[in-house]
């Protein structure tokens, strides 16, 4: 008997994690199939998707008079124009994969969730920014929340089968493209060197994030809520060989790892085939007979304040894991652009969430809320900062 093709809606699509989702589904077209596709800007790319996966809903934000040509060119296919939520919603899909970045997908996902869908999620600031609603609503309306980052879905797959919960979990971090850098370094960094990262490829934002080690601190966060442990129970390791994506310790002492070469189809695939594994001949092996050492390091966090900073605002809760995410998303759009330096994201950030005055358990609004005044004062005090 035929397995039964999964019908995804995929948010994000013309994304770093989106392009590789669709890599996935062209390579096994006999057992997924692309229902809905959501973009922001890059309308061109999207129309080229929808010609070629034929989707029946697609979303897409105006982004002016410049994109006229391409909206044109979408309005002509055979799809139906959904909103966000709604498509994220819809009772005839199997799967919504979240790719989006920042909060622009929080409303999706929270609309996912209430509906009960299965999400498989690479969206980490909805989940760091409002990780106390949305897992109760998954909670309330049996939704299934499968990650996609490597790390995290590393954790999920070493804590199948297992019946006690974890002792500990340790996440671990490449290092990023400066682990060997002088601190006196760190200050003349250019946007191209930080954006040069070693292992992974991937979109911008994200990494200038794991240059900074930011992204380790959000996934901290992140794992605190996808699985239910104390952020105290989360420890980060440098593994520059990006081979071990995570380990989970039990109370027995035993350890597990999950390692594979450093390809996000990999985490990619797995969410979407769960609970099953596909054979895919386009994904990377491990190559055991020319297999270096294992190498763990202690993270350097006076070199990389962002990770130990985004650590102990995830344990402070309230409003402020929202702080933290919308204003580094603030301070590396600035450094981007080349208006601050490298080591100004961790200053911009810190100062914002000194001045932030914290909900304790906040709503939707307050969680919007925050992340508002966040990024306007993010630009505030990046204006006062001297490279």
């Amino acid at each position: 008997m035929a397995e039964k093709v999964k019908r995804l809606v995929l948010l994000g699509s013309t994304g770093s994690i989106g392009r590789q989702t669709l890599d996935i589904v062209r390579a096994m077209p006999m057992n997924f199939k692309v229902v809905g596709l959501a973009a922001g800007g890059n309308l061109k790319l999207l129309y080229e998707q929808a010609k070629e996966f034929t989707p029946e809903y697609i979303c897409y934000a105006d982004s002016g008079a410049a994109n006229k040509a391409a909206r044109d060119n979408i309005a002509s296919l055979d799809c139906q124009f959904l909103p966000l939520e709604e498509m994220a919603s819809r009772k005839d899909v199997d799967i919504v994969v979240v790719a989006t970045s920042g909060l622009a997908g929080l409303g999706a996902v929270l609309a996912a969730v209430k509906a009960g869908m299965t999400i498989a999620l690479a969206n980490k600031e909805s989940l760091v920014a409002a990780g106390s609603i949305i897992t109760a609503e998954a909670k309330k309306n049996k939704a299934h929340i499968l990650p996609v980052d490597s790390e995290h879905s590393a954790i999920w797959q070493c804590l199948r089968g297992e019946k006690q919960p974890p002792r500990r979990i340790i996440l671990t971090a490449s290092g990023g493209p400066f682990l060997d850098y002088p601190p006196e370094q760190m200050k003349n960094i250019t946007v191209a060197q930080a954006l040069a990262h070693p292992s992974w490829k991937m979109g911008k934002k994200v990494t200038i994030d794991s240059a900074t080690l930011m992204n380790k601190g959000l996934e901290v966060i992140e794992a605190h809520w996808l699985f239910n442990i104390p952020i105290e129970d989360v420890k980060v390791l440098v593994h520059p060989g990006s081979i071990v994506h995570s380990m989970v310790e039990f109370a027995d002492g035993s350890v597990k790892a999950q390692l594979s070469r450093p390809d996000m189809r990999l985490p990619i695939q797995y969410a979407l085939s769960y609970p099953d594994r596909l054979p895919n001949d386009n994904l990377p092996s491990l190559d055991w007979d020319n297999f270096s050492d294992l190498e763990f390091r202690q993270p350097d966090t006076q070199k990389f304040p962002c990770l130990p900073l985004a650590i102990e605002t995830g344990k402070k809760g309230g409003t402020y894991p929202a702080v933290l995410c919308a204003a580094d998303e603030a301070a590396v759009d600035l450094f981007l652009k080349e208006k601050i330096g490298f080591m100004d994201i961790p200053r911009v950030v810190d100062k914002v969430l000194q001045k932030h005055d914290s909900v304790t358990r906040p709503t939707l609004d307050d969680i919007l809320a925050a992340d508002e005044w966040a990024r306007q004062t993010a630009l505030e005090t990046a204006g006062s900062i001297s490279r």
